[in-house]
């Protein structure tokens, strides 16, 4: 990742509640994660589309052990898809 960012690690005792929703007058599913700490991280569906395919690649395939996605801006996209997307490296 990028230097000088220290990871944080969220282990799942962290995490004391998630609700995976469609707001209303909203297009796209919105999942918050609950933290013990009193945090509350809301992910827009692209960001758990992007870690459901990382995820999906590597536990499908026998051999591959990563994946390494970078955001950029799409100057060309699918109709209701995000400028800015995180793609595979």
């Amino acid at each position: 990742m990028a230097a000088g960012i220290e990871p944080k690690v969220l282990r799942t005792e962290d995490v004391v509640g998630l609700v995976a929703e469609m707001p209303t007058g909203h297009q796209h599913l919105r999942t918050t994660l609950f933290l013990a700490d009193g945090t509350a991280l809301v992910l827009q569906e692209a960001t758990v589309a992007a870690i459901v395919r990382a995820y999906t690649a590597i536990k499908t395939d026998s051999v591959r052990t990563k994946v390494a996605m970078r955001g950029q801006r799409m100057a060309e996209r699918k109709t209701g898809y995000a400028e800015w997307q995180l793609v595979e490296e």
